[in-house]
């Protein structure tokens, strides 16, 4: 199991990855399908998100790093803020007995397995949102997308609740799971 939410969570990392390489000068300000992020907003969201992890196993609490990241964390080289995040991210996670320690997130203290895959949903959902906003592919590993609806379906309700996601939208029955993942986030496929 541990191995396989690894794989997963660097394969979401090389699907983000990838499409932050191809951001060209211009396209740092376009928009995205998440409402008010441009593609530097998206991307400054997701190195945050890196930066956090490292602390958050290491044992400190979302008031022990306060303010830490707030703010602007992509500089003048936002390509070496992600790459430098993201592999700082996947180091610690890889540490031995990482996954087992507990994290303390703003909302609950929950299992480092699961702030793993939580980290793997998010990379893997905002990959197809910085897609989108390129212009570029927006097919993401289906593998990914299975592993984020299975994980998100369960907290169908307080995503819509939380502020921070859509409404569902409806998709057909035979709906491949990409569409599925992205519905359950009020994205529209």
């Amino acid at each position: 199991m541990e191995e396989r939410l690894l794989e997963l969570h660097a394969v979401a990392m090389d699907e983000f990855g990838l499409r932050v390489g191809m951001i060209a000068g211009g396209m740092w300000d376009a928009p995205t399908p998440c409402s008010e992020w441009t593609v530097r907003d998206l991307v400054n969201h997701l190195v945050a998100e890196q930066l956090w992890v490292p602390p958050l196993l290491a044992g400190e609490t979302v008031e022990s790093v306060g303010g830490r990241f707030d703010g602007d964390r992509l500089g003048d080289d936002p390509v070496a803020a992600w790459e430098e995040a993201s592999a700082a991210a996947q180091r610690a996670l890889a540490e031995p007995g990482a996954l087992d320690r507990d994290v303390h997130l703003s909302y609950a203290t929950v299992s480092a397995r699961h702030y793993c895959m939580e980290l793997t949903a998010d990379l893997t959902i905002h990959a197809w949102d910085l897609a989108r906003g390129l212009g570029a592919d927006d097919r993401v590993d289906p593998r990914l997308m299975i592993a984020a609806y299975e994980h998100l379906l369960p907290m169908k309700d307080a995503l819509a609740g939380s502020g921070m996601f859509g409404e569902p939208v409806p998709v057909p029955d035979d709906a491949d799971p990409q569409a599925r993942a992205l519905a359950l986030t009020g994205r529209h496929p």
